[in-house]
């Protein structure tokens, strides 16, 4: 997606592109995957509760949603930290998030009413960057669907305030597209109809009871992280890279936090079920 490609309203003004330097930032990704697994190596223990006893589960479930260019695998970490942390995750059914951003909300769309007839209840989502504008949009046309929202590193208000590296990864999939691969993202995602309508859907009006949290950080190197800001939501700053948002332990935290309501009036036993 250059300036060739991409359509000018996805750059508001106000917004700029990170820099080409900016992407140094995400080597901060290999101290936050370090502490990730010391995190996991010591909560290993911990997950050995007594005999009888059982972790108390949030009484909403949350379905978890990758980025562009990643898949459900992308979130496996944060996955199973939020299920230690008594939260019942689901994948969003994404093997890469590289296609139609209309298709892929209503496939999103689909995989919530789904859940939400299962398990009896609406459902928190956690979509990291794409995934949580997928997730916002969602939630503004169905709040009979979602109870809440966390964004992390999500350009919500300036989608094309990317650095030049996803630039040129997004335009790869526009000539793939063009020269007859279908389910890519195509020109019209990044430059037309499509684009306008995912822009106008990831900025829609959220209801009063649809909780919505937006997670971002100064040092992210992908994206404008001032455009990861929404004024309709309680904006949460952490320490990462963009790409360590997924798995870093501190931005987990605040996820988990930002999933717990103010005064849930239902929790669940755990009962040993995986989705």
């Amino acid at each position: 997606m250059t300036h060739r490609t991409v359509a000018g309203f996805l750059t508001p003004d106000g917004f700029v592109q990170p820099s080409v330097a900016a992407v140094l930032r995400e080597g901060w990704v290999i101290t936050e995957a370090g502490r990730y697994a010391v995190h996991a190596l010591a909560s290993r223990g911990s997950r050995r509760t007594p005999c009888g006893s059982h972790p108390v589960r949030a009484s909403e479930p949350v379905l978890l949603v990758p980025g562009f260019l990643a898949g459900d695998s992308s979130l496996g970490p944060m996955s199973r930290t939020l299920r230690h942390l008594g939260h019942r995750t689901y994948r969003a059914d994404i093997r890469a998030n590289v296609g139609c951003t209309l298709a892929a909300a209503a496939q999103l769309e689909e995989r919530l009413e789904g859940l939400a007839q299962r398990r009896g209840s609406r459902v928190r989502i956690v979509g990291h960057s794409l995934g949580g504008m997928l997730a916002r949009g969602v939630a503004a046309r169905r709040p009979d669907l979602v109870a809440g929202i966390v964004t992390m590193g999500s350009p919500m208000l300036a989608p094309g305030a990317h650095h030049v590296s996803l630039a040129r990864s997004v335009d790869l999939l526009v000539r793939l597209n063009r020269a007859g691969l279908r389910n890519l993202m195509a020109e019209d995602c990044v430059a037309g109809s499509c684009a306008q309508e995912s822009f106008d859907q990831a900025r829609a009006a959220l209801p009063a009871e649809v909780d919505f949290t937006a997670i971002y950080s100064r040092r992210d190197g992908i994206v404008d992280w001032r455009a990861c800001i929404d004024p309709l939501a309680r904006a949460v700053e952490v320490r990462s890279s963009h790409l360590g948002m997924a798995f870093d332990p501190a931005v987990i935290a605040a996820v988990s936090e930002a999933l717990r309501p103010a005064a849930p009036s239902v929790v669940e036993v755990d009962r040993g079920e995986i989705a």
